[in-house]
């Protein structure tokens, strides 16, 4: 009876550490095989402090709250892949200065579905379909004007980005993955009530409409890097041509705005989370983006005085160029 119960035991070790090592390969090969594969990395955390009678001065009392989502989901069968990727990302600052009214410092839903079919036996190439979706949680405010709290610039689902798209795609396991099409489309939609904030629209869409169509060429690269099994880098590079990229202009024939095919937009996504210990994780994340349809205007006007003002905020000297980077201690959870 013991030498039975010995011998199942370590039967069903050996089996859960084949399993394991199945895994282990499958993010790095392509396998003829059934399986489901999941990573992903949740973070929430925050930090605050509180001052009194403080020499150096500073912030009386102040709190941020953040909380990072990056999770993946691969389904395997045969020569079939199914791939499903997530990333929500959500941050609040609340100071004593302003009242602790909650400010946003981040806020992000990003989805992409895919399903490719393998070309050929002993190959890295599918031909994939692709559905991505891009918005945000809650309304968003310019923190740099003074009545800032008047009228929102986004919300939920305004903007919202709608690509579809089929091309091929080069994969190495679950790790690697490179898809391009020549043939993307791809919908901004947005609520009028921004797009008429302006004569030249908003987001992209022209003034008073509710979304825009666009044709162009989608390229789509993900890496993951398992430094170590506590630790874990992700980086993504997205980049869209609109075929039907063209001058905007008004009802005199003047350019308001400029735009071309080759005004390619450009997503750069790095993710590295390390964790700690069992429930504490460190998370840094950085994102770039540069997208024609969102302009910097470095200027507002006074709806007070109606003088134009400058903007005073850091970054400035990026332009065009959107720059966001996160860093969160907290809990964490990484599977």
């Amino acid at each position: 009876m013991l030498f039975a119960g010995m011998s199942a035991s370590f039967g069903a070790f050996s089996q859960v550490e084949k399993v394991d090592d199945v895994r282990k390969q499958l993010q790095t090969t392509n396998l003829d095989t059934v399986a489901w594969i999941k990573s992903g990395v949740l973070s929430i955390g925050t930090n605050g402090g509180f001052l009194h009678n403080w020499a150096a001065g500073g912030e009386l009392g102040a709190m941020l709250i953040n909380g990072i989502f990056s999770g993946k989901l691969d389904y395997l069968n045969h020569r079939d892949v199914w791939t499903s990727n997530l990333d929500m990302t959500y941050g609040l600052t609340y100071n004593y200065s302003t009242g602790f009214i909650p400010r946003k410092t981040d806020d992000r839903i990003d989805f992409t579905t895919k399903y490719g079919k393998l070309l050929d036996t002993g190959s890295n190439f599918y031909v994939t379909g692709l559905f991505n979706f891009k918005s945000q949680f809650t309304k968003g405010y310019d923190y740099s004007l003074p009545n800032w709290d008047s009228v929102s610039t986004s919300k939920f689902m305004s903007p919202a980005f709608f690509t579809t798209a089929v091309g091929l795609e080069f994969r190495k396991g679950s790790d690697v993955t490179l898809f391009l099409s020549p043939i993307a489309a791809r919908m901004i939609a947005a609520d009028p009530f921004y797009t008429r904030m302006s004569p030249q629209g908003a987001f992209g869409i022209p003034y008073d409409k509710s979304n825009v169509f666009q044709l162009g060429a989608y390229f789509s690269g993900r890496y993951v890097i398992n430094i170590r099994p506590n630790m874990v880098f992700k980086t993504r590079l997205d980049l869209y041509s609109n075929y039907l990229a063209k001058d905007t202009k008004d009802s005199t024939g003047t350019v308001v705005k400029r735009d071309n095919p080759g005004n390619i937009n450009v997503l750069f996504d790095n993710l590295f989370s390390w964790k700690i210990s069992k429930f504490f994780n460190v998370t840094v994340g950085a994102t770039i983006v540069y997208d024609n349809n969102f302009p910097y205007v470095p200027t507002y006007v006074d709806k007070t005085t109606g003088v134009v003002q400058q903007k005073n905020e850091p970054g400035a000297d990026l332009g065009w160029v959107q720059w966001k980077q996160v860093l969160t201690f907290g809990v964490g959870y990484k599977f």
